[in-house]
């Protein structure tokens, strides 16, 4: 698996995982309904902000992920970062390796931490992931999701030193 930047080729090929995803309504806030353009609006922002895609062998795009600062100004030495792996690349490890693309590539940004603002609480999944990639739940916000099988569930805020 390569990671890479994402390229204006990509978009037309991450949008079906994008907007699966957002459909599903388990793991983003995200309006439905959303059109392509729209949605690389939401996802594909300038710098300082990354986009990457993690493609196989033959180019298909497994998944793809950004990341820049949490909060402008006095807050710009905190990364955040947001993730999408195809559901046809789920638990091959491209959420993993996305992870480790990210935070290595704040690191090196001279970021000093990463925060992320909204997992999903049932998203056990990522929430496993991302404990065993050093982060930690600072706080869980109460019913702050609105998920299409639970209802009302928590949001975590998760943290992470970089380095410094």
């Amino acid at each position: 698996m390569l990671i890479r930047d994402l390229t204006e080729d990509d978009w037309p090929r991450v949008w079906p995982f994008f907007d699966e995803i957002v459909a599903e309504g388990e793991t983003y806030a995200l309006p439905g309904g959303l059109i392509s353009e729209a949605a690389r609006e939401l996802w594909v922002q300038p710098p300082p902000w990354r986009v990457v895609v993690a493609v196989d062998e033959d180019g298909t795009v497994l998944g793809t992920a950004k990341s820049g600062p949490n909060r402008p100004g006095r807050g710009a030495h905190v990364a955040t970062a947001s993730f999408m792996v195809s559901p046809a690349a789920r638990g091959r490890g491209v959420g993993r390796a996305l992870g480790e693309h990210v935070v290595a590539a704040a690191a090196a940004d001279g970021y000093r931490a990463m925060q992320f603002n909204a997992v999903v609480e049932t998203n056990t999944a990522a929430v496993a992931l991302w404990r065993s990639l050093g982060f930690a739940v600072l706080a869980t916000v109460p019913e702050a999701f609105d998920h299409p099988e639970h209802g009302l569930v928590g949001l975590h805020v998760m943290h992470r030193r970089l380095g410094r």
